[in-house]
């Protein structure tokens, strides 16, 4: 088994309805990004998964993400871009863009500063 990971970034705004906090202000994060990609075996020429194509989308999903105020992002009109929401919302459009028959999202990571991360998985 294989586990390939990549790492990037995006610049974004929010707030955080119903926190009692400074959080619940306008603010911004430069968010940081890590995949987690399982492969179950190599191809012919040793790749398990060409590091191109996980940037390729994964890139989409930061371009539409980076320099926003997230609360007005469709994904985040119901519920709060928090960073457990937005590894979540990596997942799942990940999991639905990066179909191979020998690979899996395995996880995703955000970090919302230097100290603070959250994974999620399923």
């Amino acid at each position: 088994m294989y586990k390939l990971n990549v790492t990037s970034h995006f610049s974004g705004a929010h707030l955080l309805k119903g926190y009692d906090g400074a959080c619940k202000r306008l603010h911004g994060h430069n968010w940081k990004i890590r995949v987690g990609i399982e492969c179950d075996r190599t191809d012919e020429i040793g790749l398990a998964i060409d590091f191109k194509d996980i940037k390729l989308h994964l890139n989409a999903i930061l371009g539409e993400l980076d320099h926003t105020m997230l609360n007005e992002h469709p994904a985040f009109k119901e519920c709060n871009p928090t960073s457990e929401n937005i590894a979540k919302y990596f997942y799942d459009r990940l999991k639905e863009e990066l179909k191979h028959d020998h690979c899996r999202i395995a996880d995703i990571e955000v970090w919302e500063s230097d100290t603070s991360s959250v994974v999620y998985w399923e």
